[in-house]
């Protein structure tokens, strides 16, 4: 077995507005990544197994990279992933008043791309693409 790092030649990456209090940060993280799996299912690593044979569900293949900037760094983000037509997932303001997944839809469809309060983003590919529609961001602390 080899022990060299492994290097992905994608990313999945989550981009968080700076602003967000620390239990929004992580509830906006775990919705952008959830739907990762079911579009793009090669992001998805094997099942796990602990040595009683006890099963447990598969995870991402690969890390999850999070960064941070401002409302600005967010839009601008938006729009370059829309150009490069990546899967992508978006969290807006609206979303923390709703209390269900289809209020959370029609929240977002409510709403024109370029007017959407954008508090976070998440992205899948190539790590070039990715870093490009990145830029301006900082890794999160």
């Amino acid at each position: 077995m080899s022990t060299e790092p492994l290097r992905f030649d994608t990313k999945i990456a989550v981009l968080l507005r700076e602003d967000l209090e620390t239990w929004q940060r992580l509830n906006v993280t775990a919705f952008l990544v959830s739907g990762l799996g079911t579009e793009v299912p090669e992001v998805i690593g094997e099942p796990y197994e602990d040595a009683d044979g006890v099963p447990y569900l598969p995870m991402f293949r690969q890390p999850v990279l999070v960064f941070e900037g401002t409302k600005e760094t967010l839009t601008a983000a938006h729009a370059r992933v829309l150009s490069r037509s990546l899967p992508r997932a978006v969290f807006t303001g609206d979303l923390f008043t709703t209390g269900n997944d289809r209020d959370n839809r029609a929240a977002v469809r409510a709403v024109p791309p370029d007017d959407l309060d954008l508090v976070g983003l998440a992205v899948y590919g190539p790590r070039n693409a990715v870093d490009k529609i990145l830029k301006g961001a900082r890794m999160h602390p």
